[in-house]
Formats: C-alpha cells, structure tokens, sequence
C-alpha cells in the first residue's frame, strides 16, 4: 500500500472467506485500519502487530463515531502519511457510504483506491438457498436500502413503481422499517402472499432464515425476535430455498467450538471444522518458542554420527530440528545412514518435507507405540537420539533404555503460555457462547486452565471437550474434566472428523 493513500475496501458480507486477494492484501500491509461492525474479526486479526486498528462500528442508534467525524478521521491519517485502510462490510459503494468518503478525501486532495466487496444482497441470499435471479421465475432484482438518509426531507422512493417493476427485491437494513416498507409494497400492488424471507447474520455461523411472506413478515418477525443485522428478500425465488438450502445444512454449522493451539497451528484445524460449519474461536494457549540453548542441539549436530537412530515427536521437532540443521550449513544428506522414527503420520509428513522418508511409523500415534514398535530394533548397540519439546513425557527414552540402548534427549524447541485474551474467554464462557473446546496436546489443557485461573473448571463445566488422542485425555481427566470426544485417529484431520460424528446431528435451521 502506497503511504499517504487511503484504500476503500469491501470486506463481503461476513464470511472472511470471501474477501477478495487484494483487499487481504491491504489489511495485512495498512498501517492503520478503520473498520466496521460486519467486518470479520478473523480479517482485523491478519493486520500487522503494529498495526493502528480503529473500530467505527455503528448499530441503530449507536454509532461510534458519526459520519462526519469518520470522513474527519480518514483524512488525518492519510495527512500522517499512513498507508490507510478503510475496510467495510459488503461492498463500499452498495449502501456502504464509500461514495460519500471518497468524496471528502477528493477535496481534501487525499489519493485514494477503491477495491469492491462481495455485497450481501447477492451472497446472504445465496447462502440460504434463495438465487435473486432464476430464468424460469426472475430475470431482474433491484438492491433497495430499507435505511433511507434521516436527514432527507422527503422519501426518494417510488413506491408506485417498485413495488411491482422487479421480480425479486432485497431490502438491505431493513429490519426496523419493516412495517412500512411491507405496507408500501402492498399498497402499490405487491401482492401480501408474496413470498419473503428474513435472513439475520447472513454467511456467518450465526445465520437464521425466516422464511415468510409479504403480509406476514412483520409478525413473523415479531414473534421470532429478530433483529439486525439482516436482508428482506420479496420474490418467488424465495420458494427456491427448500431445493437449494446448502449452508445451515452442514453439520457443524451453529456450533461455536474453541480451538486452542498455537496461533500459527491453528488455521489447519479451524479449516476442518469451518468446513464442516462450525465457527472456530482461535484461542491460542500455547506458543512455540526456541529452547533456552540450543548448545545440546548443535553439539549432536556436530557428532551426529554416533547415532544409529533419531526419533521426533512432533511435527514442530521436525521444523526446528532442520532449521537448525541449515544454520550449520546441512541438509537431510548429512543424517546419512541415520534410521528414523516419529510420531504420528503428520510427523511423518513434516519429515518427507524435509526430504527424508521414516522408517518407523506405528499405527498408533503415540510414544508406547514408537517404543513396541522400535522393540527388537533397537538394542545395545544403537545410541538414540530424541528431538523434541523440553517439555514430554519420558515414555520413548525410558523404554529404549530398557531395550538397552543408550539414549540422548535433546530439546529443540518449547512451549510457553499463549496469548489467548483471558477476559474474553471466560466472557464468551460464562455466557455460554462456547459448545466444545478442542485440545490438541496436554500443554494445551494445562495452559487454558491457567489463563482461566481460579474458575477455569466451573467456566468450562457445561462445555463438550474435544481431545486429539488418549495422552490428552488422561490430561483432562486429571484435571477433573471429562472428554466427550476422543479422537481414534491422533491428527487434527481424525479430530476434525470425530467432533463432525459427535456433535454432527445438532443442525439449526
């Protein structure tokens, strides 16, 4: 982004995954980022660290910062010669006020780009099944704001012609002048059995249909107390939605689990889940760091020769262990005649990055296993070497030295307490706006209990645990929390599907 310019940008409708390239470009290279309500909070996170973020949000009624004084804010910042973002719900110029910003940074000779968004006039309807054109039933659709200028003297709408011109209507913010724009519509010729439909948070997890008619869509919507945000669809391709549903039909979707690994292991994990509907919370309670020396790691660098054997225990050992393998100026030609083991096909997979194939990969990803499985392999005559957290279990090392072999555990990384914004948690906790949380290793438990402190097991006692395996489990239990998921195959994609089978037959319409 260009210093001194400000970006008007559509963040789409609420779903982050349908933000476009270069609007996700501008948010991680801004300098500062003005954004709205709608906006996704996963989006707002991709910003830099020191990153300036603005929140501007407005409600009915409550608005952060009026109009007047956002236009004032924008120009100021660009004047500071900032790399500005203004990062907006939908698209910037649909009922979005860019038109209007743009306009105020022009006379303040303030350069500016604008990046369209995804409006939510096309794509809440389409998440909820209902096309706002089909051949056979509508070829046109009008985008009408149901929230007209309050200032204005005099309504701009023609009520006389538009009521009846299109096939299909969306009403965006129309919520609270439902009664009149439906009395309008009626009475210039719309007729009342019309059908309708309200769609609230439309394209996030949280997103409610109500499917009803012009007539009734006021006391539908009364009785089923909904609220804004949401779109007023009138059509016949409302009718649509029962062959077309797809969104709220997946099995997770409502379901708001925590997902607890470290903020740069979390995104694979929260893609399974989203995938199958969920709404993933990133709760980072552990982060990966480098261990307190690295002298033990480089001096079985330098003599890597002694080992017959090299076992890793983690994905994140793999990393750390060929980073450091490079510093020295070595590649996976330099293990040479090195057999190895690991854990877990994740692991495994980690290592074939890294050029090398294991040898040993039980069927059961944990440390009993790699010991049953090295057993007869290892004996008097090997010398091991362990790469892996300071932090393990003794399981591995303990039983190879019971094979007789002579062992080395080298730590080639750590893991701290996370991030995770404790206050938030134990809110959205104590209100009950968490259904599961997952824990990927023991680390991960212990540390949320202890970013919870005192009330971490009261705040967690009506919530479904979600354990990626046995060793985990036990961890919980310990702890007086008791799983109800344990995963049969120990990797994010086996944790992913297991939660899937759980909690799959709670869906919400």
């Amino acid at each position: 982004m260009i210093k001194g310019r400000v970006v008007l940008a559509g963040a789409g409708p609420g779903d982050p995954g349908l933000i476009s390239n270069r609007a996700m470009e501008c948010i991680r290279q801004a300098d500062a980022i003005v954004y709205d309500r709608l906006v996704s909070p996963r989006l707002v996170a991709l910003a830099r660290r020191d990153a300036e973020l603005i929140y501007v949000g407005k409600a009915s009624n409550r608005h952060t910062l009026r109009q007047e004084e956002i236009n004032a804010l924008l120009v100021r910042l660009a004047k500071e010669n900032k790399a500005v973002l203004r990062l907006k719900g939908g698209d910037p110029f649909v009922f979005g006020r860019g038109g209007e910003e743009a306009l105020v940074l022009r006379e303040h000779g303030v350069e500016f780009e604008i990046v369209p968004g995804i409006t939510s006039a096309i794509a809440v309807a389409a998440y909820a099944g209902i096309p706002v054109t089909h051949r056979a039933i509508a070829t046109s659709f009008a985008v009408v704001t149901g929230h007209e200028d309050p200032e204005k003297t005099e309504s701009g709408m023609q009520w006389d012609k538009l009521a009846t011109a299109v096939d299909t209507l969306v009403f965006l913010m129309g919520v609270e002048n439902l009664p009149n724009i439906t009395s309008q519509l009626i009475a210039n010729g719309r007729a009342a059995d019309t059908p309708a439909a309200v769609i609230r948070w439309g394209t996030t997890p949280q997103q409610k249909t109500l499917i009803t008619t012009v007539g009734n869509a006021v006391a539908d919507v009364a009785a089923q107390g909904m609220t804004p945000p949401a779109i007023f669809v009138v059509g016949e391709v409302v009718n649509l939605r029962q062959g077309l549903r797809w969104f709220d039909e997946r099995p997770l979707f409502g379901q708001r689990i925590l997902v607890t690994r470290a903020r740069e292991q979390a995104s694979r994990l929260t893609e399974e889940l989203e995938a199958a509907g969920a709404q993933c919370v990133e709760a980072p309670t552990i982060r990966i760091t480098e261990p307190d020396s690295f002298a033990a790691l480089d001096e079985v660098i330098l003599a890597i020769d002694r080992y017959t054997w090299i076992a890793f225990t983690s994905p994140n050992g793999v990393k750390a262990f060929f980073s450091r393998l490079k510093l020295h100026g070595k590649d996976a030609r330099y293990l040479g005649r090195l057999k190895v083991a690991v854990i877990g096909s994740e692991t495994a997979a980690e290592l074939e990055r890294c050029g090398i194939v294991a040898d040993i990969v039980p069927a059961e990803f944990r440390a009993e296993a790699v010991a049953a499985a090295l057993e007869g392999k290892v004996g008097p005559q090997d010398r091991v070497l362990i790469a892996r957290a300071a932090e393990a279990r003794e399981v591995l090392p303990q039983e190879l030295i019971r094979f007789g072999a002579a062992v080395d555990v080298v730590p080639v990384y750590k893991t701290v307490l996370g991030d995770a914004d404790s206050a938030q948690l134990a809110e959205m906790l104590a209100a009950g706006e968490i259904d599961m949380v997952t824990f990927t290793s023991s680390s991960t438990v212990t540390n949320l209990l202890a970013i919870l402190g005192d009330k971490a097991k009261e705040l967690l006692s009506g919530v479904k645990i979600a354990c990626i395996g046995p060793v985990t489990a036990d961890t919980c239990r310990e702890q007086s929390l008791q799983p109800a998921v344990v995963a049969t195959e120990y990797t994010i994609k086996g944790l992913a599907e297991s939660i899937i089978r759980e909690m799959g037959g709670e869906q919400h319409a």
